[in-house]
Order: C-alpha cells, then structure tokens, then sequence
C-alpha cells in the first residue's frame, strides 16, 4: 500500500488550498464538497467547521487504531466521536487545516479517510458478531476484509456514478443488511459447504428498493469476482448524467429484475474469464482463549459460539461517544487479553471475547455510557444544525425522546429501537426500522414546523426484509409524547410490540390520528 500512500500525501495539499477557498467564499458549497467528498470530508451547515470520516475497516477496530483515534480527539480539542451506521468513526467541529494534518497523520498509522464519502466503494460493512455468533452460518470476516483491501488499493482511481455499499452478513439476522445493499453477500450452508447468496440493486434512501437475489449460491474464494462484476455493470449501466438517479437501485428500476441479473452475469462471466481475483488462503480468526462459563443476565451480554467467552454491546446515545469514555475503554481493552472490539451498524460497539469476569467489569464500566433499553439504543443520523442537507435535528428529538421518558421515570422495555433520520437520505437506517421516523419541514397552523414523517414495520433479516409503512407527519415535540403513549398501550396488551400492531391495528391507528397533521 506504500505506492497508494504517497499518492494520497500528495493529494492532502492540494485539498487544503481548496478549503481555504470555500471558507473564504471563493468557491460554493457543492463545488467543495464534489472534492471534499471523496476525501472523507464534509462541511458543516455553518460552512465553518468541517466533519472527517475515518475508514475503520469493516469496523474492526484495533487498539492501536482506538488508541490513534483518542490521541487525534483530544489533540483537536474535540469532546465526542460520533460512531456511524457504516461502522465507521467521524469527528466533527474541525478547521480545514485541522482536517488536513489529522488526514496526513490517520494516514501515517495506515488509517484511510479515501473513499470515505463521494462517489466511490464505501466501507464494507459486517454482521459485528461474525466469527463468535452461535447462529452463523461462517464467519465472515477474511472475505469482507479482503474485499475492503481491494477496494482501498485503487481507492482514488474509481469513476463510480455514486456511492457503491457492499455488505457481509454472517447470518440469517442480515445484521450488515444485505438484502437493501447495492451488493450483499449473505453466508449460507447447503450440504456441509459454505456460500454465499448474493443479493444486489438494494438501497434506502430517495425512492428505496430491496436487493434481488443473485442465482446460483456462490463459492465463498469468489467473491471479488462478483465484486468486480457489480462495479463493471455499475460503470455501463449506471446513469452519470442525474445524479438522482444514479444508484444501482436505478439501474433496476430501469432494466428491470430479469434484465439486471442478466447484464450482472455478463459482467460475471467476463471478469472470471480474465481470472486472477480467487481469494487463497485468507487468515482465519482463531480464537484461543478459553474460560468458565457463568450464568450472566443482561441484556447487553451476548454468549458467544466459543464456551465461556461474552460480548459485551455498549451503545451511546445517538453514537455520540464521549472522549472521556472513549479513554476508559481504550483503557479497559489495554488490560484485558485476547479482547476484539467491532463497531456495530447501529452506531454501537461490542467488545468480545471477555470472560465472565472481564465483562462484568465492562458492564460495570459502561453502565452510565449505554442505553439499556431498545428505546435508548436506537438509532440516529446527525442531522441538523451539523449536517448541511439535514432538514430536522434528529439528534436532539431523540434526547428529547429519551428525556421524556426519564421523566416520566418509565424503562419498561416494550418498544423496540426508533431510527431517525433527518432527511431522505436515510443516514439513520429509518426505513428499514420498525419505528421510523423521516425529518421534512411542513407548514403547521400557518407556520413552517419541522416535522418527521413516521412509518412502521421495517425489518430485515434473510426472506424477511421489508420497508416501514408511512403514515404521515409528526411535529418532532410531539414525538416524545406519541412514543410514551404507544409504550403505555403496548405494555397494558401484553403483547410485543410486532403483534401489537397487528392484533391492535385499530387502537394503534386511532393513536396515530391523534398525532399525525
């Protein structure tokens, strides 16, 4: 990778003067961010302070990588990171030449902001419990890896029309969300073999659509076949002229399912007619510690495949993490061996391979940093006032959400993780939530209001995924109010809450009328 390195030194200056530019005014706010984009780089609303996203690679973060990232914190005065829904890091309120030097040294210590954002291959996403999940088919983790690596090393040479996601889900839960993936690999066994079933032409966002399946399963060494294929179909097929129309998701909208799978195979077969892409003796994890199992109940433990091992799930609200926090587990990860740490899709961490001691003593250290409840661990973009698309500030209605329910002193937990996202663009994974909510600006009583569009019943998981059903919008200072009342009346049925809505159809709606405007 030290030929690639030097070519993104030497792109950092030249990026530096650009930002100038911008924050003198020199240039608008789209021209930068058609070159700050594909840096890992975004403006601020305010068109002052700047956001940098850190590629942690399928999100798998190495000490020495939590170790850099706390160092660069607190170097830059920064108070928080703010972990991703694509297992990524960002970190926020920084001046361009502050963005500049933080680049140059994240890529000295061989962490990449390239490709991070704009028009290129994103983070590979993962399921974060791949190799010790008890419910995987195989673990994921060598493939997704290998191909990041492929992606990365040719990082600054792809003309994409968008963004392209490819995600690795190790099992039928679909935790990486594969089947609403530009490319989703989703592992499976079929006779004591390992696969993958490819999914693709998924995506959340404007005008959503599930993946399709890929006929037959594939052969898990490969896998960058089919990476290559998708990324050649994207470049013939993808439309460079409307940018709105310009994601994978469109080229089926186009085609059409069966003509989509038919061009993707022609791409298929020509790549492997060229050879040279098998994936040949990936590393496997291995995990040798070994420890007594122990009765533990929380509802952040999860036991692993591996007998007498834990993880331990901790999710800050909104994946806003504190930089004091963030030193303590840091801390926490230095003293404890054999510890693996994976950021989870849902802006949370979970810290594996612990015995039963050590998590105890996580849980013990993290009890004041986590959501304990789904309703405290849901799920959140940035949104306004930060973001410069962002029309409502998601951030602050789930503080709100949240603070609501602390005063009215109720953690029963009956509902399930709420997403919000403050626009469209879905950052926050809302539609595929089963409460979700979609920020827009609606004149309200005469007055402009910022409001959230509300849907229901999003799920995914392997056959299973499905987009939520929108039933119009809410004022945001409502929505505290709303979700106490839905808590009380799921609570009060005895049932869950995906039966409730269901079996109690008509007093859910009569509920939702009382909010919607």
């Amino acid at each position: 990778m030290q030929d690639l390195k030097q070519v993104l030194y030497s792109e950092i200056e030249d990026f530096r003067q650009v930002g100038h530019q911008f924050l003198n005014g020199e240039i608008n706010m789209m021209k930068f961010k058609h070159v700050s984009g594909g840096l890992g780089v975004y403006a601020h609303r305010d068109k002052k302070e700047l956001m940098i996203r850190l590629r942690i690679p399928s999100g798998v973060l190495t000490l020495e990588n939590m170790k850099l990232v706390g160092d660069l914190a607190k170097k830059y005065g920064l108070e928080r990171i703010h972990l991703t829904t694509r297992q990524a890091i960002q970190l926020h309120g920084l001046s361009i030449d502050e963005v500049c030097d933080l680049m140059k040294e994240a890529l000295d210590h061989d962490l990449y902001t390239r490709g991070a954002g704009g028009n290129f291959p994103r983070n590979v996403a993962i399921s974060p419990l791949s190799g010790v999940d008890p419910n995987e088919a195989f673990d994921v983790t060598p493939y997704a890896l290998a191909t990041g690596d492929y992606f990365l090393k040719d990082i600054y040479k792809y003309k994409l029309p968008r963004k392209l996601k490819v995600s690795f889900s190790c099992s039928n839960a679909d935790e990486a969300h594969c089947t609403v993936q530009d490319l989703g690999f989703l592992a499976v066994t079929k006779n004591g073999e390992e696969y993958f079933q490819v999914y693709l032409g998924g995506g959340l966002g404007q005008n959503p659509r599930l993946a399709i399946k890929y006929e037959p399963l594939i052969k898990p060494n490969e896998v960058l076949y089919y990476v290559e294929a998708m990324v050649q179909l994207f470049m013939a097929e993808g439309d460079y002229e409307n940018r709105n129309k310009a994601r994978v998701r469109y080229i089926v909208e186009r085609l059409g399912e069966e003509a989509t799978l038919e061009a993707y195979q022609k791409h298929v077969d020509e790549v492997k007619s060229k050879g040279g892409l098998d994936l040949i003796d990936l590393p496997k994890t291995i995990i040798n510690k070994t420890a007594q199992p122990q009765p533990l109940e929380d509802k952040r433990i999860f036991v692993q495949k591996q007998s007498g091992l834990y993880s331990v799930y901790l999710h800050p609200v909104g994946g806003q993490l504190e930089l004091n926090d963030f030193i303590k587990l840091i801390e926490f990860v230095e003293s404890v061996e054999g510890v693996d740490v994976r950021l989870a899709m849902e802006e949370g961490i979970y810290f594996r391979n612990l015995s039963a001691e050590e998590a105890k003593q996580l849980l013990q250290i993290t009890d004041s940093m986590s959501g304990k409840t789904k309703l405290e661990q849901s799920v959140s973009c940035i949104g306004a006032p930060t973001c410069q698309i962002g029309l409502c500030n998601s951030q602050g209605t789930l503080r709100q959400i949240l603070q609501h329910f602390k005063f009215k002193n109720y953690n029963q937990d009956v509902l399930p993780r709420v997403y919000l996202s403050g626009c469209q663009n879905s950052c926050g994974v809302h539609q595929i939530g089963a409460l979700g909510f979609t920020g827009k600006k609606k004149k309200v009583d005469g007055a402009v209001a910022e409001c959230f569009t509300f849907s229901v019943g999003g799920k995914f998981g392997a056959d299973k995924t499905q987009l939520g059903h929108s039933y119009g919008e809410m004022v945001s200072t409502k929505i505290p109010e709303f979700l106490y009342e839905l808590a009380q009346a799921v609570e009060k049925s005895n049932l869950d809450f995906e039966r409730y809505i269901v079996e109690e159809e008509a007093v859910f709606n009569a509920l939702i009328e009382k909010y919607i405007v």
